[in-house]
């Protein structure tokens, strides 16, 4: 169903790589789409970094290609950050590397994108914006946040029904860097890792 290179890069995911200590962090966020899932009942995910740029949208983007492979019903999943800047290109670029149908919708200061794993699924809709922007659930979602800046700066979600830390280490560290690209690629990898390994813990 996902595009085939995707299904590739899946088929090379390894969960044995994820460390206790990881799968623990993972935990909460496992059992709040259990609970969901259980209850028949829509599991929304806004996925919340600083800037909305790096981090929270490569995990939007894996945590809704992760349920559509697992087959997890009524997933939606969203991101934003404490304050809008735009989707870092090299994300696009990365995504699109890997298989993603990456097709740019508006090219102004915050670009839009439709970000497509499958063909015959909705894309993912990748902006910038704040976590309590329109475009995102008012209530009864999980605030998952992937960054310790937003994690740290910012003590209330309203509206989140549970409130849950998995931070990843920025890319952004490498921007400028012959670096960049590969590092970029890791993370994402990462992610994708992780994301798959949460959705595949999930029981119908």
């Amino acid at each position: 169903m996902l595009y085939p290179e995707i299904e590739n890069t899946v088929k090379s995911f390894d969960f044995k790589q994820i460390s206790e200590e990881r799968k623990a962090i993972l935990q909460p966020l496992i059992d709040f789409i259990q609970t969901k899932a259980d209850s028949k009942v829509g599991i929304r995910l806004n996925l919340i970094c600083t800037h909305n740029s790096r981090r929270s949208h490569l995990s939007q983007v894996w945590a809704q290609t992760a349920a559509a492979y697992y087959d997890i019903k009524n997933v939606s999943c969203y991101s934003g950050g404490t304050e809008a800047t735009a989707l870092f290109p090299m994300v696009a670029q990365t995504l699109g590397d890997l298989g993603f149908k990456i097709k740019t919708l508006s090219e102004e200061t915050n670009p839009i994108y439709s970000i497509k794993y499958s063909a015959n699924e909705l894309p993912v809709i990748g902006f910038s914006k704040t976590y309590d922007d329109d475009f995102n659930p008012e209530s009864g979602f999980a605030a998952i946040m992937t960054c310790s800046q937003a994690e740290g700066g910012c003590p209330f979600i309203a509206g989140a029904e549970k409130r849950i830390p998995i931070t990843f280490e920025d890319p952004k560290i490498s921007d400028g860097t012959p670096q960049q690209k590969e590092t970029y690629l890791k993370r994402s990898l990462q992610i994708g890792t992780e994301m798959f390994y949460v959705f595949s813990q999930i029981k119908k």
